[in-house]
Order: structure tokens, then sequence, then C-alpha cells
């Protein structure tokens, strides 16, 4: 259902990265509303269900009036999720584990309309890590970029150099895969103020 006038985008995240991802494309929100949900995974819940699940609860979740745009990432190697590490011993453990090997990051997108309707997406990329030098690790753990990113690092950053190949949106890798999000947004009504 289109709206009449300017209806509020309010974007579910706190994270810089999605607000930056978003003004590429001319999109600014017009409040945030970071949300607090349980993101435990669920039993046998596979990395794509969970990041369209987390997506849309984090969407349902924002009280804002308006549509909602929220998104939540998953990195995973096979049916492992590498969530966001907890201090330098787990980042570390999870560059040892990305080292040298091919592995997924998977974006759940979801946009709640002010009626109440959800629809979602995920995006998958694929991501391919060169073999980390001990030395390699060691300076990216100490510049303490890994820290609020899933899987323990973040391509736009430093690790952008330990990427030989990328197979899908370098956006989605980031958190937002835009073609999807715009075209999800102006699917549920949204329009530019």
């Amino acid at each position: 259902m289109a709206s009449s006038g300017p209806v509020p985008l309010i974007l579910a995240s706190a994270s810089p990265r999605r607000r930056d991802l978003l003004a590429q494309i001319g999109i600014v929100p017009d409040a945030i509303c970071p949300t607090d949900i349980d993101e435990t995974r669920r039993k046998d819940e596979s990395p794509r269900a969970r990041a369209e699940r987390l997506a849309r609860e984090k969407a349902a979740a924002c009280p804002e009036a308006g549509f909602v745009l929220a998104a939540d990432t998953v990195v995973s190697l096979g049916q492992r999720n590498l969530e966001k590490a907890a201090d330098a011993e787990e980042a570390e453990a999870f560059l040892r584990l990305l080292s040298g090997r091919a592995h997924q990051c998977i974006t759940g997108v979801a946009v709640k309309a002010p009626d109440g309707r959800v629809n979602s997406r995920t995006v998958m990329a694929r991501v391919k890590v060169k073999r980390l030098t001990d030395q390699e690790i060691a300076a990216y753990i100490a510049s303490e970029e890994w820290r609020g990113k899933a899987g323990g690092y973040g391509i736009q950053g430093m690790a952008g150099a330990f990427i030989t190949h990328i197979s899908g949106s370098y956006t989605t890798i980031v958190g937002l895969p835009l073609y999807e999000t715009k075209s999800l947004l102006e699917g549920m009504g949204w329009r530019p103020a």
C-alpha cells in the first residue's frame, strides 16, 4: 500500500556501516531504532533461515511508526555460524578457521510497513580468504577492527587485504545488500520524501 505523503523510514540498527551503505544510494533514515532481541541460534536452524529470522524479529521489535528496515548478517563456514567474536581470543580462532578457506556471508533484510506487513529476503555472498600468517592475524587482532563484526572481521577495513575472491554482492558482506534492500523498500510502498 503506497503512502499518500512522506512516511518515515526507521533503521532498526545502530550499525554505522548500514547507514553509510544507505547513504551511498541516497537514502537517509529519519530515525535509528536499534533493537535488542535474543540472537541465540535455534536447534537445527540453517544460517540462511537464521539471518532472515533475526532481520524479521528486529523489524518487528522496533516500536517506531513508519517503514522499519532491519538486517542481520550471518557468517558461516559450512553449517557453523561464526558470531560476533566475544573477545580477542575468539576473534583469533575465527580468523584461523577462515584462513585459506571460503565461507558464506548471508544477510537477511526485512521491512515492516506502517500497516504491520513484513517482507524479507536473504542474500548470500561467498568469500575466499587467503592463507593468513601469524603476524597478519596478530596485527588484525591488535587493530580492534574485529569488534562487533560477524565472523570476527570487517571486509571494509584492513581485512579487505585478506580477501582473494568474492562471488556475490560486496554490500551483502558489509551488512546490507543494496539492490535487494531498495527493491524490498519500494515493493512495500516506501517512497523517498
